[in-house]
């Protein structure tokens, strides 16, 4: 059985960081959880001693690419893990996501990459309804064909209209995807890049279609931030455009821009 780590990827003084922590401690299944930060401060250090956590800091600049990238290099290589979920820090991860991650392993053991289901909350912990959870339910209708998984075009579909994908909820097979997972210089389709390029390579994009975790909405998130200021669209077009003509891109685009009002 391949080894798991959670790897959180802290950031400054989030007010959820220690919800998630125990989100990660208490998982049916145990395992290591790491912390891994750029932006070293005392509550990420109170919160790495309470819970007896490995902390790890990163020189340097913060930066999504960077600091995942940092985050998934401290698990594989302080820790010895195969399978690696960089944990948002203002996200929570239900009892049985590890439990669920190990069981598709042993299922499937060429699995490239595992995802979830999620729901939506708000900073309160409530559930937000009529989330954009449920297109990217529908653009993730491909990867229900599991004996075809590990083909290119059916892991490149739930891509191809959006980002099916929930970025907190993927763990990545770092033997088969090779280190570092992420590139470019994008601030928002980090992800979304990185699970374009996973695409090719060979293995099996497996997604559990129960609710996993909750990925939280707040007025502080980088999602919300980025959105505000117009560059999660600019950068999406970029992303429509690899997958698409530029006249289709745009026309895409619309739509797909209508979930930005949950961030609001």
């Amino acid at each position: 059985m391949m080894k798991q780590v959670f790897a959180i990827s802290a950031y400054k003084d989030s007010p959820y960081l220690e919800e998630c922590i125990l989100s990660l401690v208490t998982q049916t299944v145990p395992g290591d959880v790491i912390i891994c930060t750029s932006t070293p401060n005392s509550h990420i250090r109170e919160l790495a001693e309470r819970y007896a956590l490995p902390l790890y800091v990163r020189e340097g600049k913060s930066s999504l690419r960077n600091d995942w990238n940092y985050a998934v290099s401290c698990a594989v290589r302080k820790h010895g893990a195969e399978l690696v979920t960089i944990a948002h820090q203002d996200d929570v991860y239900h009892p049985g996501y590890r439990e669920a991650l190990l069981s598709a392993c042993r299922r499937y053991p060429d699995i490239l990459l595992f995802c979830t289901r999620y729901e939506t909350i708000d900073a309160s912990g409530k559930r937000i309804k009529g989330s954009i959870e449920n297109v990217k339910r529908i653009l993730r209708l491909p990867l229900r064909l599991r004996a075809l998984s590990n083909r290119g075009f059916i892991k490149k579909l739930p891509l191809r209209f959006g980002n099916g994908i929930c970025c907190p909820s993927c763990t990545y097979n770092t033997s088969l995807t090779g280190l570092p997972i992420f590139h470019g210089d994008y601030s928002f389709v980090t992800d979304w890049d990185a699970l374009l390029r996973l695409s090719e390579k060979p293995g099996r994009f497996i997604c559990d279609e129960r609710e996993l975790i909750s990925y939280r909405v707040h007025e502080g998130a980088a999602t919300s931030r980025l959105t505000k200021g117009h560059l999660r669209s600019r950068e999406e077009y970029q992303m429509f455009c690899r997958m698409w003509p530029r006249p289709i891109a745009s026309l895409i685009l619309i739509p797909y821009g209508k979930s930005y009002d949950m961030y609001k």
